[in-house]
């Protein structure tokens, strides 16, 4: 009899609707099943919330990286028009002041790679007094690349013309690491200011 009963309350709970609550009322499983439910419902929410974040952390990232953008061309822009108005104060120094030095553009196509790795056209300038070269490079901010650039093309013009050149480069503000590997490098920085 104990068996017959125990199909009987299976069969109602699987098709006895009504039955069905009347149990899951007496067990509390109804609240169980509603706090589920309001569980649920607030997880939808949460999501929702994290994904306006996240739309409003890109969007914000999206603004940075912009920012970032306009500074560097900024940079560019200027870096370029302080190396020109460095480079014009220096010539004109040199040549119409002291009067020891003669300033001449050296151009060179660099065809074996020496300075870029690859091909190309080099432009430094050269003061020369006698026997003495020396090769001069301008930048707005120098940093290591700028020093390492520098020697290279000492290399390359040293092989050209058959002479050692020395080395100087002038700038307004010069990185402590490119100020290190000048040194290493026997080149003389002119600048301002030492960064990090």
């Amino acid at each position: 009899m104990g068996v017959d009963l125990r199909k009987e309350v299976l069969r109602l709970l699987k098709e006895d609707e009504e039955f069905r609550l009347a149990v899951t009322g007496l067990l509390g499983i109804d609240e169980i099943l509603k706090a589920i439910k309001s569980l649920q419902e607030q997880m939808v929410k949460l999501q929702e919330q994290v994904a306006k974040q996240g739309e409003a952390i890109l969007a914000l990232q999206r603004s940075h990286e912009k920012l970032v953008a306009s500074i560097t061309a900024l940079g560019y822009r200027y870096g370029i028009y302080t190396e020109d108005v460095f480079r014009d104060a220096i010539k004109y120094l040199i040549e119409d002041l002291l009067k020891a030095y003669e300033v001449r553009r050296w151009t060179y196509y660099d065809n074996e790679g020496v300075v870029f790795g690859y091909p190309s056209v080099i432009d430094v300038d050269v003061l020369i007094r006698d026997n003495e070269h020396i090769l001069i490079e301008y930048k707005a901010s120098i940093d290591r690349g700028d020093v390492a650039e520098l020697a290279r093309e000492g290399i390359l013009y040293e092989r050209v013309n058959k002479v050692k050149p020395k080395l100087l480069i002038i700038g307004p503000v010069v990185r402590k690491r490119a100020l290190e590997l000048a040194k290493a490098l026997n080149i003389e920085v002119r600048a301002t200011e030492v960064m990090e």
